[in-house]
Order: structure tokens, then sequence, then C-alpha cells
């Protein structure tokens, strides 16, 4: 695979605080999704694809569990000779020791990985994001451009523009004006926090940044307002295609279900393009006698004895004769005892729904348990 002079660094740090009992001790990164897979394996995977060897991931928000996923990055190919995966998360320098402190700020902290590298472009990822996208278009994309700083885009609706970062582009792309989640906005091309510099430009914004005290230390409110008071030469690449921010629960709850559409948004089985996984070998799913799974995802290692349509079974997973499970996401080790019924869920891993139990909200909003969480039947008179 080529070298491609470009480094990788993912934002994997985040706590994911919108995402409540999900993220109560492991980073957004590190979430399960779609049967088999992390959020993490998409930056990955894209990396990978796209001919970058060499990726900095920066943990810090209950890191273990991910950094124990990622290893050595040999289950995306990253542990060549050609490069590597490194897990980068905050260190005491003889300047003392700080927490990452914003966006911005973690790369800072990082300069001397970057230098070390020493590639002439730096690739910046958020960790949290659900897509596929050739990153080596988006450099090709920046270097034709003679750009700086290279922004991917996506057009969103017009009446959801004002949650994004938004920039305003002339004909040729260029950048003349960024907007913060702005209540009035004057374009629906939003950012998709996904950043190629020139190396040499972003290690001297970040070092003017980190000496002002007013800084946030954040890529969209601080270093790019003040590369385009600059006048620096900023383009907005346009992508086109799947691409889901899942910092919410019904977020992610949606963009697992698009899998499972008739004709699903995100295509997982693109040869081209393969999504790659730590997971784990485990023996085929079985499907009992009077077991059935209808439009759903079933990840091997599962038993389905009951009823399943329209979810998400991860591996491990048993459903047990008279469950019925429904337009849920079920992650590894759970247990639906005979007779429960889970509809419109996420449901934790290890998590036991005893036999007659019901988790499903009347109101309509997507019922959640965390790890190792219980759920039992209502006694009479209850609810």
């Amino acid at each position: 695979m080529r070298k491609s002079n470009c480094l990788a660094m993912i934002l994997a740090g985040g706590r994911g605080s919108r995402l409540g009992v999900l993220t109560k001790d492991q980073a957004k990164p590190g979430l399960l999704f779609g049967g088999k897979y992390r959020i993490i394996d998409f930056p990955l995977s894209n990396c990978r694809n796209s001919g970058i060897n060499t990726v900095g991931i920066l943990t810090q928000y209950q890191p273990l569990e991910l950094n124990w996923y990622v290893g050595n990055g040999s289950s995306w190919d990253l542990d060549s000779d050609r490069g590597g995966a490194y897990i980068l998360p905050p260190y005491e320098s003889d300047g003392g020791s700080n927490w990452y402190r914003g966006t911005a700020d973690a790369i800072y902290q990082n300069l001397n990985f970057i230098e070390m590298v020493g590639d002439d472009y730096v690739l910046i990822l958020s960790g949290d994001h659900i897509y596929s996208m050739d990153y080596a278009k988006m450099l090709a994309f920046h270097k034709k451009h003679q750009a700086k700083v290279t922004i991917a885009t996506i057009r969103v609706p017009w009446d959801e523009a004002s949650r994004f970062g938004i920039m305003v582009a002339d004909e040729t792309m260029r950048i003349n004006k960024f907007q913060e989640k702005p209540a009035k906005p004057e374009s629906n091309l939003a950012s998709m926090g996904i950043y190629i510099f020139d190396r040499d430009v972003l290690e001297s914004y970040l070092k003017a940044d980190a000496k002002d005290e007013k800084s946030e230390h954040d890529f969209g409110k601080n270093v790019i307002p003040a590369m385009l008071k600059d006048k620096l030469p900023l383009y907005a690449y346009p992508f086109e295609g799947y691409w889901k921010d899942v910092g919410t629960i019904d977020s992610l709850w949606q963009a697992n279900m698009d899998l499972i559409a008739d004709e699903p948004p995100l295509d997982l089985n693109n040869p081209a393009w393969r999504i790659y996984s730590a997971s784990q070998s485990m023996p085929p799913h079985f499907v009992g006698p009077e077991g059935s799974a209808k439009s759903s995802i079933v990840a091997e290692g599962s038993a389905i004895l009951g009823n399943v349509i329209n979810s998400i079974i991860f591996y491990d997973v048993t459903i047990e004769k008279g469950a019925k499970v429904s337009n849920s996401v079920i992650l590894p080790g759970t247990v639906i005892k005979k007779g429960a019924v889970v509809d419109k869920a996420i449901i934790g891993e290890r998590c036991v729904i005893h036999d007659g139990a019901v988790v499903q909200n009347e109101d309509g909003s997507i019922a959640v348990l965390g790890r190792n969480e219980e759920k039992l039947a209502a006694k009479k008179g209850e609810a």
C-alpha cells in the first residue's frame, strides 16, 4: 500500500455524556455498533482503506477498554513497518501535566509526536461518527487547491443547519466565513469535524492558541476562526454519502436501525471498502425450532429461541423461547428470558431481562439499560 505522507490523529477521548449509562464506564468511540463493530472501527478502517498507515489515537475519558480494543492496530493492518497505531493519552512533561482541555489542545500536547512522524499533512478526525470516506480523495482535493486547511463538509437540511458549525464558501469552495451553530445560517454546508492541515500551519496556530488564556482551545471556536481572520486559504471538501454523529441515544439507535432498512444508506457489505473490527471469534448463531429472526442482524454465538424482528443482535446473546424482541439493539452477553418483551430499546452488555419482564417506554422514547442491569417482571398491580 502506498505511503500517503499524511498522519491521522483521531480524537477519541470524548465522554459522550448525552449517551447516559452507555458511556458510564467507557469512552464514546468504544461503543458497540451494528452487531460486531465499535464506533472507532469506522475512522480506523477509513484510514486503512485510504492508504494512511500511521494513526495517533488520543484517549482520555475511561480509556482502558478502548486501549485494549485497539491494541497495536493489527485488526486494521496498522501494525506494519510502514506505520503504526499509537495510543496517545495525556502525559506529564517538564512543563507539568494537563488533561486535554479541548480538541486543539489535545493535538497541541502531541506536537512532538507529529514532528517525530514527520509527514507533511495532518488529518484530524473525530472518533465518534459512523461513515465510510476515502481520505485520499480529500487529500488530493487539498493539494489541488493549494489549501492550507481543508474541512470536510456535508449538506444538511436547512432546518437543521443551526445545530452545526456552518461553512460559507464561494463557487471554488474556498471558505470565507465560519458560523458556529448560527441562529440564521447563511449556508447549509456543515462541518463534519474532519480536517486536513499543512503540518507547518497547524503547528504555528496551535502554538499561538496555547498562549491565549482566553481561548477554549477548540478547532471550531478558536483555531479555524483565527485562520480565516488571517485570510489563509481554507477550503470546504464536499462529501456526499452517509454520515451520522451518534452523540445521542436517538441518533445511536437510528444509526443501528439504518443498517436493517430495505435499502441501507450505509453499505457494510462493500468488498472495496471493508469496515474491519477486532471482533470476537465465536461459533455460528443458532435459530431454534420455534425461533425466528426477520429484518434483523444476528451476530455469531447468539441463540434465537424466541422471536426477533427489526433488531440488531450482538454476539453471545440468548433470546429464550416465547421472548419477543423488536426495534431494538441487544449488546453482547445479554439474556432475554422466557416471555419477556423488549421493544424500541438499547440493552447494554450482560443484562438479564427476566421471565415476563417488559422493556418498553410508554411514551415511545427509546428505553435504555446499562451494563449488567436486570429487569424484573412487574408485580401484579404495578405498571
